[in-house]
Parts: structure tokens; sequence; C-alpha cells
């Protein structure tokens, strides 16, 4: 039963940790896509493999980099009554559908791959390797763009790793041309190929699982939930502290909440701002909603699963 309640926090979530990065966002994607263009060219042209393999990854860095900036947009809505924490969550969502679309990617170039090693066709190798030095030029600028950003938010996170395979690709795609034009070798491609599809698995698998942690609500990584408790127990008149939680809403933007139990009523005010000061200057929580309960009324309540 509530006696007495206080939140800390703005009541209205407003923005993201990416927003301030919008504007390198928007660089880094015109850059993307107009070399995208002049990849997949080159790609057709030369027949490789690792070159129309960077190309999708220029696809996906396109994609990954639009999305970031439309869910900062959405970010940027103020809350409504029926969103009451506003669109903040869309960065997000963002971040899963990029590691979604780079995984189901990477499935499709194994599969090229295997099917080049059956039939290797002719590569070009000259026109490759030019093609593959512009884009090593162009995702470098983007990734010096983003990497501030990456840090901060898991938005400008999932973008920048698109960035960073595609750099990466490029090194590979250099590689493949200097084999085939110095050796004549044309299976270095596919393999070329399969690998930049692998290279980046672990790392977008890391941002999936952290996209997902987010949207079940799990508890920041960096959070120590007993530590809180205990430190709580540790203010005068606490008894008890139950339904403790804490989420991330997005990226900077914790949240926690919690009923501390009480010896005395009479305590409540004094109990609420010494646990918000602890709350606030040890664990850098700011929006939290804590209630106080009288311990003997709580004792009667059946105990809550969450």
């Amino acid at each position: 039963m509530g006696s007495g309640e206080l939140q800390s926090g703005s009541a209205a979530v407003s923005g993201t940790a990416g927003g301030k990065h919008k504007g390198r966002l928007a660089i880094a994607l015109g850059l993307t896509t107009t070399f995208m263009v002049a990849e997949v060219v080159g790609g057709l042209w030369t027949g490789s493999l690792a070159l129309l393999a960077d190309a999708a990854h220029m696809l996906t860095d396109a994609g990954g980099l639009a999305l970031a900036l439309i869910a900062i947009r959405f970010a940027e809505r103020p809350a409504t009554p029926q969103a009451t924490y506003g669109y903040v969550r869309a960065e997000v969502l963002s971040a899963l559908t990029n590691a979604v679309v780079l995984l189901l990617l990477t499935v499709y170039i194994l599969y090229e791959a295997y099917k080049r090693f059956l039939d290797p066709p002719e590569i070009i190798g000259g026109p490759m390797l030019v093609v593959a030095v512009v884009g090593l030029i162009v995702n470098l600028i983007s990734m010096k763009l983003l990497s501030g950003g990456s840090s901060e938010s898991i938005n400008v996170k999932g973008a920048y790793f698109e960035v960073l395979s595609d750099m990466l690709g490029s090194l590979g795609v250099i590689v493949a041309a200097v084999v085939v034009l110095l050796t004549g070798w044309t299976l270095v491609d596919p393999i070329i190929g399969a690998g930049i599809g692998l290279f980046i698995v672990p790392r977008t698998w890391i941002l999936l699982k952290q996209a997902i942690h987010i949207l079940i609500e799990g508890t920041p990584p960096e959070v120590d939930v007993k530590l809180i408790e205990q430190r709580l127990m540790a203010v005068a008149g606490v008894t008890a502290v139950r339904d403790l939680h804490v989420w991330t809403i997005t990226s900077g933007l914790d949240a926690m909440s919690c009923h501390l139990i009480l010896d005395d009523m009479a305590k409540a005010s004094n109990a609420l701002i010494a646990a918000n000061a602890v709350l606030r200057g040890e664990f850098k929580l700011d929006h939290t909603t804590i209630q106080t309960e009288d311990a003997s009324v709580r004792a009667n309540e059946p105990e809550r699963r969450f």
C-alpha cells in the first residue's frame, strides 16, 4: 500500500544520446549511399564476389544509417499520454533491425561464396582494386564521424559497427584484388567474401543481445542491484527493500523503481531524500520512482512476483 511516493527526473523523457550526432550520421549516410552505387557497378563489372559483398554491406550501412536518423527523429518527439516515455525506444529497435539484417546478409554471402567455390567466375583485378581503395577511404571517413557517438548510443553503435565491417571488407577486397592481379588465383575472391561475412558475426551478435536485453528491460550491465539494495537498506528507518527494478529506457537513460518498507512512516520524507541522494550520487540513477510503505501493512500483503 503506497503511503508516500517521490519521482525524480523529468516527467517527460525526450531525446536520446544519439541525437547530438545526427549531423554526422547524415554526412556518413551521404558518403555511403554515393559510393554504394559505384561499388555495385564495379562489382558487376569485375565479377568480384568480395566487391559485391562489400557493396551489400554498404547497402545495409545506408539502411542502418537511415534507420538511425529516423529513430533519432522519432526520439525527439515529446512524450504523450499514450507514450509516456516518448519514442526514445525507437533507437533500440533501429539497432535490433540493423543486427538482424547483417546476420541475414552474412548467410547470403556465405551461400554465394559456396557457389563460387564450385564454379569460380572470371575476375578483373585492376578496377576491383581501384574501387576497393576508394571504398576504404570512404569508410575511414565515416568511422571517424561516428566513433565518438558509438560509446554513447546503441543506435550510433549499430551504425558504427556496420561501417567498421565495411572498412574491413574494403581491406579484404584490396587483398583479393592484389592476389588476383599477381597470381590469377580467383578462388581468393570467395574466400575473402566469406571472411568478410564471418568477421562481423561476433560484433553483430553482441549488438543484437544488447538490444534485446534493453527491450526485455533487463538490468543494465554496469548496475549492481544487490549493492543498490544494501545501500538503500542502510538508509535510516528502512527495514526492507521490495520490488526493486532497474532497467534501460534507451542509451544513456536508466530508470529505477522500488518500495521502501519503513518502521515509522513519520520518517518517510527523510528516507526518500536520503535514498535518492544515494541513487544519484553512487549509481548515477536520476529517473527514479520510490514508494514508501508501512512495515506493519506490508507484512499482511502477499509477496509479489515482480
